[in-house]
């Protein structure tokens, strides 16, 4: 079997050192030879880099490299380009200044090239930098990885005025490359989010955007056949050590890994996470395992936004990213926590939800810690089966003292907003990430029940109020015969109205009745 490229990122090192590649250079043709300036969002770790090395190999002519590759024999291997090749992710402007780091990427560019470069100013000397390279070489593949990552790493309140900075500083930057149209054979700009082009690209207003575009929508990822095609040993080698049938196994991972997309019919699994269990060989959470995205959680918490699941956008929401207005919605869809779950090609809208298990409980984690930091990783253990044995079991006392001893370990400021919606959010975020089954909100032909969960043979109806009594909750779901559409379903069916005391930071009432 060929090795697992876990973490590699060069094509070369890929090709050369016997590792699993993924054949996408179809795609890749089909993009180089239908246009020249492109910009592809996609979450981290989740090829962008590797495309791009993919890239500036074939543009340098490096034949060898795709060797059986289904581009060997439609390219025009004498046909070679100069290649700038610019990776945030690679630059150190931590330290020094984002304006010393790019005229330090530059030098090194120059240098590769045998070029020199005499001007002092980083727009100035990437402008001459472009000049030289198309003098010398001809036309120039511009590849520029990682585009936004100056700006990502400031964005939290306390640095917010380094991302701004940052910010236009790339922005002049940038504006270099439209003005260099003549000279430039391919421009391939990469991130995680789309800032609006009033705020980065005002001057490069002509990059045709590949992120939702269905043509493109598998070139970064793993499709269903190509994991079972290119990885078809290592999915046999793991089958037997896990001692599961293949059908038993593919199951387990689509539910786990799969799901993510961009046009709502492609599903892919991202290629970090897919790595990660055929090398380990055990179901796990590697997303979680590559950091807490503190800024997104802040501004979850802040709009009390909690239950994202199956949430209907328009399209304009994936154009609303700027530091002035940072909309959630945005940054969980280009960071990956949310994906494309349809879409309505004549109205543009569009459904998002999380990609599959693994994110999903990422997410629950990362809002729990952060909304509960004095519990923190006490919830995923003993907690998360003591609930659901007693959902199974109907001991919905116990029940109530989980939710209770979960309510009471949250900071006081927490209770600061004394909103039903609050309550709800939270108490939606402990049922998802316990793992029970549980629709928020959910809509009926007399109104919204507001969580529903689902066990085998019950069905509980519950109804959060605050500054009501829990037995007005039940009356409320009795009244709006919130149980009609489960009827059918010859479960037994159980209404439980819950009122919160924020003064004690606990369940103040807790009223079950059979329905």
């Amino acid at each position: 079997m060929k090795k697992l490229p876990i973490g590699i990122q060069s094509f070369s090192e890929i090709r050369n050192g016997g590792y699993v590649y993924v054949d996408k250079t179809e795609l890749v043709h089909r993009m180089v030879t239908m246009g020249k300036p492109y910009f592809l969002s996609r979450p981290r770790r989740f090829g962008k880099s590797l495309l791009v090395s993919t890239l500036k190999e074939l543009f340098e002519g490096n034949k060898a490299l795709f060797e059986g590759l289904w581009i060997e024999a439609h390219w025009d291997w004498e046909q070679r380009h100069p290649v700038l090749h610019f990776s945030f992710d690679a630059m150190d402007y931590e330290q020094s200044g984002l304006e010393s780091a790019l005229s330090r990427a530059l030098d090194g560019q120059a240098k590769r090239l045998g070029l020199e470069l005499s001007l002092s100013n980083y727009k100035a000397r990437f402008n001459e930098l472009i000049t030289a390279a198309h003098e010398k070489y001809g036309q120039v593949v511009l590849l520029i990885d990682e585009y936004d990552k100056p700006i990502i790493d400031y964005l939290s309140a306390e640095s917010i005025a380094q991302a701004k900075a940052n910010r236009d500083i790339l922005r002049e930057f940038y504006g270099i490359i439209k003005s260099a149209d003549t000279q430039l054979r391919l421009v391939f700009i990469t991130g995680i989010t789309k800032f609006s082009k009033v705020s980065i690209f005002s001057h490069l207003n002509n990059l045709n955007d590949l992120t939702l575009d269905r043509n493109y929508a598998t070139l970064t990822g793993y499709t269903q056949q190509e994991l079972e095609h290119y990885f078809e040993g290592h999915l046999e080698a793991t089958r037997e050590t896990l001692g599961i049938s293949m059908e038993v196994l593919l199951k387990h991972m689509r539910i786990w890994y799969n799901g993510y997309s961009w046009d709502g019919k492609a599903r892919l699994y991202n290629p970090f996470g897919i790595l990660n269990f055929l090398s380990k060989q055990q179901f796990t959470n590697f997303w979680f395992a590559t950091g807490s995205p503190n800024f997104l959680i802040e501004q979850m918490r802040e709009r009390q936004l909690f239950a994202v699941e199956n949430m209907e956008v328009s399209s304009i929401v994936f154009e609303q990213f700027d530091l002035d207005y940072v909309a959630p919605v945005s940054l969980l869809f280009h960071a990956g926590y949310l994906t494309v779950k349809s879409v309505d090609v004549m109205t543009g809208e569009y459904v998002l939800d999380y990609p599959n298990k693994e994110v999903r409980e990422s997410m629950y984690q990362f809002l729990i810690d952060e909304l509960a930091p004095e519990q923190g990783h006490r919830h995923t253990g003993r907690t998360i089966r003591n609930m659901r044995q007693a959902f199974n079991t109907g001991d919905l006392e116990q029940v109530r003292r989980i939710l209770d001893s979960m309510l009471a370990g949250l900071p006081y400021e927490t209770f600061d907003k004394k909103s039903e919606g609050l309550y709800h959010g939270l108490v939606h975020i402990i049922f998802n990430y316990l793992g029970i089954y549980a629709d928020s909100e959910t809509h009926s032909s007399c109104g919204r029940a507001d969580v529903i969960v689902q066990t085998p043979d019950t069905v509980y109806i519950f109804e959060f109020k605050f500054g009501e009594s829990a037995e007005a909750a039940v009356a409320q779901i009795r009244e709006r015969a919130y149980a009609d559409r489960f009827r059918s379903s010859g479960k037994r069916m159980f209404g439980i109205g819950v009122s919160f005391d924020a003064a004690q930071r606990a369940i103040g009432g807790w009223v079950v009745e059979e329905l």
